[in-house]
């Protein structure tokens, strides 16, 4: 692996790093839950934006011939690294399903793009297993180790498409911290707010769209 290649994989994959309990890299997403007319989720298309600081240090590192932007061949070697690093993580994908986590299969891609100094990664992610829509299901975007801090600028990059979800109701869910430490006490332990790797429980502290179906 490359110097620039590892130094995203790390940023991204979350290599385990001295105190990573709060977030070092900051992202605005959209995410789309899409269903078909059977009544199936079919896929979840993911645009991340990161901030200007960690966006600059990937041009830094993958700028291969120092010309101030990356270009083509330099943007698919930033999306086949993440696309490499974020299979241990599912993608930063959670989906519950009547309360059982689901995986997401390997995106045939994930495409990466620079505008207005700004890394964006754009992918779809479909579920491993087949998805209906039934009882209560919740989707959202999160890392586990809460190195990267994802955020949903409004309630409206968290979207319905197709036909299939009309039936079913939704709302979006930000947890607030507080409440989630105040109701959790007994399972949030210093181990989960000093373990680099993350556990399951940080999934409490994640934006989500929740459907009744």
């Amino acid at each position: 692996m490359t110097a620039s290649r590892f130094a995203l994989a790390a940023a991204l994959s979350l290599l385990p790093l001295p105190a990573l309990a709060h977030p070092h890299i900051f992202a605005e997403a959209r995410l789309e839950i899409v269903s078909d007319d059977s009544a199936t989720v079919t896929e979840l298309r993911n645009v991340w934006r990161f901030d200007d600081l960690f966006s600059a240090s990937v041009l830094l590192d993958f700028d291969k011939n120092s010309n101030g932007t990356l270009d083509p061949d330099e943007l698919a070697e930033v999306g086949q690294t993440v696309l490499d690093s974020l299979a241990e993580y599912n993608y930063y994908t959670t989906i519950s399903d009547n309360g059982k986590q689901v995986k997401v299969a390997k995106p045939s891609e994930i495409t990466a793009d620079f505008k207005d100094n700004q890394l964006l990664l754009i992918f779809a992610a479909k579920p491993a297993e087949p998805l209906p829509l039934k009882g209560r299901l919740s989707f959202g975007v999160y890392d586990p180790t809460l190195y990267t801090a994802i955020d949903f600028p409004t309630d409206g990059d968290l979207a319905v498409v197709g036909n299939g979800l009309s039936a079913c109701s939704h709302k979006v869910v930000r947890p607030d911290p507080d409440e989630v430490i105040a109701q959790n006490q007994s399972s949030l332990t210093d181990a989960f707010f000093n373990d680099p790797t993350g556990t399951d429980m940080s999934k409490l502290f994640a934006t989500r769209i929740e459907f009744t179906c």
